[in-house]
């Protein structure tokens, strides 16, 4: 990696603005196309949550070469039960879904933050093609030529390319002139991360309750993180708990199901939100991870979301070039559909929990009554929790199958 001391106007093919776990990926991705990448941003502070990669963000992991350091801190996610928590009329029966089911030694892997964190620091600074930069985005000037980025620390830097990974406030968002969509929940979340007496056997269970999800997520050994969506006076009264009295509620909520519960130092709290650009791309700046979708953290979709960005990004790039007329609108067209769909999937799951009103309770249980019962569909929702648009492809397979049956 170069140093951090750059010439007035350094250029670069590309200029990634926001320096954590996805501008830094970007980054590396786009540098392994052969792209010259000047990563900008501060470093990101100390972070104990975790973060659940399912199994195509693994393959991006790997084709990175960056598995094989991350892999002896994951743990495998083999099963995902949900089950209902609410004292209400109508609770839905427990659903189990298994990895096996769909062919998979496992969903996925959960990984702590700063072990991630660290391997991708390690990573970027290895890479001859991305120049890090600590600092941060004040101003932008776009021309027919490339972008002039102006940052805190007086340095001017160009790019063919610029690619805002900056967060819900991003600054390189607002200087594309992009607007956005912002929502809130009345709900925080508790994260925490706990030590227990049994094994979890790579079992993730999710506790749907009348505030929100209550997620256990393993981690290696007997430990797990923790996700607990709650009322905010409720999750500002459990965060002031003394360490004992916490890992009593911890334990009790999981109904003891991995014994007894020692949470760790660490407790952090974020009320829920949620936020969509209306464009993600424009000009010649296009949206990665939060600077273009956020929402709260309920079936792992964050970062595996952000990652499928990068990957659209990287092949459109490899496909038509940096210079390519029209980039960022192509690269908006092709990330609608799909930030779309799953930021309305968690926004209706976590609204259904939320709401008290009977037919919703009715569908809601109905809804998890088949998924418990329905051994394919159980595994066309897996498959497309996956891999978006996995469903639709099976069901245009089946019908070109039976097609083909009938013509024969």
């Amino acid at each position: 990696m170069s140093e951090t001391s750059l010439p007035e106007f350094d250029s670069h093919d590309v200029a990634v603005v926001g320096a954590g776990l996805a501008g830094a990926l970007c980054a590396l991705s786009l540098a392994r196309e052969g792209l010259s990448v000047a990563l900008i941003g501060r470093s990101p502070q100390a972070d104990g949550r975790t973060t659940a990669l399912v199994d195509p963000s693994i393959t991006v992991l790997e084709a990175l070469g960056l598995w094989e350091k991350i892999a002896p801190k994951s743990a495998q996610l083999a099963a995902i039960r949900i089950i209902d928590g609410t004292r209400r009329l109508l609770r839905a029966p427990t659903v189990t879904f298994r990895s096996i089911d769909v062919g998979l030694p496992a969903f996925g892997y959960n990984i702590p933050n700063a072990h991630l964190h660290a391997v991708l620091t390690e990573a970027v600074a290895a890479q001859p093609a991305i120049t890090r930069i600590e600092a941060m985005l004040e101003s932008t000037v776009e021309d027919d030529k490339g972008v002039r980025l102006t940052l805190d620390d007086g340095t001017t830097v160009s790019a063919r390319l610029v690619v805002a990974a900056d967060g819900r406030k991003s600054v390189a968002r607002a200087a594309a002139g992009i607007e956005v969509k912002r929502w809130a929940y009345p709900q925080t979340a508790l994260v925490v991360n706990f030590a227990h007496h049994l094994p979890h056997e790579s079992i993730s269970n999710e506790f749907h309750t009348e505030a929100g999800p209550f997620t256990q997520v393993p981690l290696p050994g007997n430990r797990s993180s923790l996700v607990w969506v709650q009322q905010p006076a409720d999750a500002e009264a459990r965060a002031a708990l003394q360490p004992d009295a916490l890992s009593r509620a911890v334990e009790e909520r999981m109904q003891s199901m991995l014994g007894t519960v020692t949470v760790e130092p660490g407790v952090q709290r974020f009320d829920l939100s949620g936020m969509r650009a209306q464009r993600f791309g424009a000009g010649r700046t296009v949206l990665i991870g939060e600077a273009g979708h956020a929402f709260p953290p309920i079936g792992a979709q964050g970062l595996n979301l952000s990652l499928r960005d990068v990957s659209v990004l990287a092949d459109l790039i490899r496909d038509g070039g940096i210079g390519q007329s029209g980039l960022a609108a192509r690269y908006d067209r092709r990330r609608r559909l799909d930030v779309a769909s799953r930021t309305a999937s968690v926004d209706l799951l976590n609204r259904s929990l939320l709401s008290d009103f009977l037919p919703v309770q009715m569908l809601r249980a109905a809804g998890l009554h088949l998924l418990s019962v329905a051994g394919p569909l159980r595994g066309a929702v897996m498959r497309e929790g996956i891999e978006p648009g996995s469903a639709l492809k099976a069901a245009g397979q089946m019908l070109w199958e039976k097609i083909g049956r009938k013509r024969a």
